[in-house]
């Protein structure tokens, strides 16, 4: 790069975007790389405080701040992703499907510890929408050692994953078994279902069956069972998850030969969270927090499932760091601290 006078630049082509900032008016380019700057523009570019530019002094081996951003998106990029033209020079990388946002936190640490390499991302497992802005790549320097941009590359290749990714929630059959003998029996209204039924529909699955068992073992497992010969992908066992000598549905889940992966996680709400697999079919048992609580365990892990995921129990006591709901009054999950 050639440092020349503002005043001297008529006819010169700028090398990167120049911003421009009015308060409460407007952030963005002014002039954008490759404009040829004309006599009407030294004002301008004096106004923005811009005494002196760089021309382009063309050095082998450096490459231009947004050929790298580009270079870097694209590596770090899995599926679901689209990215942005760079612009002052930065690419920006939206959700191009509704998902969860997978992220290795590894893969951006490496990347950051390489000097002069930036790549900002929204926490991992996010939910996302079509066009949400999930991550943003750029290099600090206006022109960098093309080595620098090689040695991300190469770091990227290092990893099984994508660093980033959106995967698609997939659309489930799900049974759900109400457990409860005051349900079961009449006595009370059933608060479960209608909860399940609009979080399960709004994720884009479909509620198979509900059927309703009372605080025995055997009928519990009946039930479970009766929705696994109906097809069903996902199981949700309400009720039956506390330690009361009545409440017996972690035992049901036990006995009859569920892959236990954690009774008890370290959020709240949702504690007495229980997962369990029966082949490939999870099955979670749901504590009373569900049917109330804006938010829980439950919407923390149940997309997770949806996309296919497997979870171990180290997936789930790993969001004890940030597993702390702070029952705001206007729940803004995912907007929040909640399950980061």
């Amino acid at each position: 790069m050639e440092k020349i006078k503002v005043q001297d630049s008529v006819g010169a082509i700028l090398i990167h975007d120049m911003t421009q900032i009015i308060p409460g008016v407007i952030k963005g380019p002014r002039f954008r790389k490759g404009h040829v700057v004309r006599e009407e523009d030294i004002p301008v570019l004096l106004s923005m405080g811009k005494e002196h530019i760089y021309v382009w002094d063309q050095t082998p081996g450096l490459i231009h701040e947004n050929e790298a951003a580009e270079r870097l998106a694209q590596a770090v990029s899995g599926s679901g992703l689209t990215l942005d033209e760079p612009k002052e020079g930065k690419v920006t990388l939206t959700a191009a499907q509704d998902g969860l946002l997978y992220v290795s936190e590894d893969g951006i640490l490496a990347l950051n510890t390489l000097e002069y390499i930036v790549l900002a991302t929204l926490h991992n497992h996010r939910p996302v929408k079509k066009g949400d802005k999930v991550a943003g790549t750029r290099v600090v320097p206006l022109m960098i050692d093309e080595k620098v941009v090689i040695e991300a590359e190469r770091i990227v290749q290092t990893f099984s994953n994508p660093i980033l990714e959106v995967r698609p929630l997939k659309q489930l059959k799900v049974g759900i078994v109400t457990t409860g003998s005051e349900v079961y029996h009449g006595r009370i209204q059933d608060k479960f279902g209608p909860v399940l039924r609009s979080k399960i529909e709004g994720w884009g699955s479909v509620v198979l069956d509900q059927t309703f068992a009372s605080d025995d073992v055997p009928l519990i497992q009946s039930s479970i069972q009766d929705q696994l010969s109906q097809g069903a992908n996902m199981i949700l066992v309400s009720g039956g998850m506390s330690v009361d000598p009545d409440d017996v549905t972690p035992t049901a889940i036990k006995e009859m030969g569920a892959e236990l992966i954690t009774y008890g996680a370290p959020i709240l709400p949702g504690a007495m969270f229980l997962l369990a697999y029966i082949g490939d079919v999870p099955i979670m048992g749901l504590p009373g927090c569900v049917m109330y609580s804006k938010t829980t365990a439950f919407d923390l892990f149940a997309p997770r499932l949806l996309t296919g995921e497997r979870l171990s129990r180290l997936d789930i006591v790993k969001l004890g760091h940030g597993g702390l709901c702070l029952d705001c009054p206007v729940c803004t999950y995912p907007h929040c601290s909640f399950g980061k």
